[in-house]
């Protein structure tokens, strides 16, 4: 049987300034794909809607996010491997740095994984009858669990998420909301003092003094990934989200040692676990993260690196597989912006008697003459499944 594998780069997408990082990469391989095969952009949601990670990858792997989403926590917190239970209300949650009132750095000057492990033994606490459970996965990032009776996940976010980073505790927009807003804010206030007072924090210049929370979700179930598409499928990833939404969508997931998330991450061991998995299954959903960060931080030459970095260490291993590679991104992060962007993202496929089109170079631009033209996320799932002969037939 044929196989597939979707690369999803995250952030990919970016403007030129004036050239994109995938303009002014060095990247023969990706150039080699896009000769061989046919491209086109794509919107992974719909066209200039700004994607979050979790709805673009719910969509792109065939999962409508209007009918199966409910908050990113509960699928952060499935990827770093916490049990959830019906009546749970997950959150995605981040180390910050805080000042008085205000936020002055929601990644907490981007605290490395070790220190934030370290700091982590802070955080679960019992407020009332609830329970508070953390886990952090990469950097400042974490997922946090309220358990107990009478939660709901609807309120307001604790994170600004804005220039001005005023911090205001969560509040409820429905009267279901009003213990878990109040359970919040106790804990913000009680993890604040403890995290201030921790040793690990002593003499940082940006101390993680502070967990912000947002994409609250209460727990739900999703039909399994083989059940509706009649293939096997397995998620090779480092972040905990990604992870998350293929262990959500009933996708098995491989650990990598080495894959962790960030520009570190062990290319060359995920391109190994990638090559063995596709004799066990029909589809690799592989993920790289990098390009993401750098967008947000406003590192061209970063990005720039790092699509270099998967060019040299990644890609050959997946030209050799035999598999169809399905190659693209979750949204764009312009490094202009430091923020993903409703700008389309380049796709490209590329296998054994497929169509092949004109385009000679995989960037933003030369994307635009592909034979694919503008497709939606929506649209990935069926072409993978018609390129590995597994679409079901419309009509008689």
């Amino acid at each position: 049987m044929k196989k597939a594998i979707l690369l999803i780069i995250d952030g990919l997408g970016d403007l030129p300034t004036p050239k994109t990082p995938l303009q002014a990469a060095k990247k023969p391989h990706f150039d080699k794909l896009a000769k061989e095969g046919i491209t086109g952009l794509l919107s992974p949601i719909s066209p200039f809607v700004v994607p979050g990670s979790d709805v673009a990858h719910l969509n792109l792997l065939g999962y409508d996010p209007l009918v199966y989403y409910d908050g990113r926590g509960p699928l952060e917190a499935l990827g770093l491997g916490m049990d959830l239970k019906p009546g749970d209300v997950a959150f995605r949650a981040n180390y910050a740095t805080i000042d008085g009132e205000t936020v002055t750095d929601r990644r907490a000057g981007r605290i490395d994984t070790q220190t934030a492990s370290a700091l982590s033994k802070y955080v679960p606490m019992k407020i009332d009858d609830v329970e508070v459970l953390f886990k952090n996965s990469a950097e400042h990032r974490g997922a946090l669990i309220l358990r107990g009776p009478g939660l709901s996940s609807k309120i307001t976010p604790t994170d600004p998420h804005d220039p001005s980073g005023h911090f205001e505790g969560a509040h409820a927009t429905s009267k279901e909301g009003a213990k878990t807003a109040r359970i919040i804010n106790e804990f913000t206030s009680a993890v604040r003092i403890r995290l201030s007072q921790a040793v690990e924090n002593q003499g940082r210049q940006k101390p993680a003094n502070i967990v912000l929370l947002r994409g609250a979700g209460s727990f739900n179930t999703a039909p399994s990934f083989s059940t509706r598409f009649g293939i096997s499928g397995v998620c090779i990833a480092g972040g905990a989200l990604y992870k998350g939404v293929s262990k959500f969508i009933g996708l098995d997931i491989i650990d990598v040692p080495g894959a962790t998330g960030d520009k570190n991450t062990d290319l060359k061991a995920k391109a190994r676990a990638t090559i063995s998995a596709l004799s066990n299954y029909d589809f690799v959903f592989l993920h790289v993260k990098g390009c993401d960060s750098a967008g947000h931080d406003g590192k061209f030459d970063e990005k720039k690196k790092m699509l270099e970095r998967i060019d040299k260490e990644l890609l050959p291993s997946l030209i050799k597989s035999g598999a169809y590679l399905i190659i693209t991104g979750d949204h764009s992060t312009p490094c202009s912006r430091k923020a993903h962007s409703g700008h389309e993202v380049p796709l490209l496929v590329w296998g054994d008697s497929e169509r092949i089109d004109g385009v000679k170079k995989f960037d933003e631009i030369s994307c635009m003459a592909g034979g694919l033209g503008h497709l939606q996320g929506k649209d990935v799932l069926p072409l993978i499944l018609n390129l590995i002969e597994k679409s079901k037939k419309y009509g008689s």
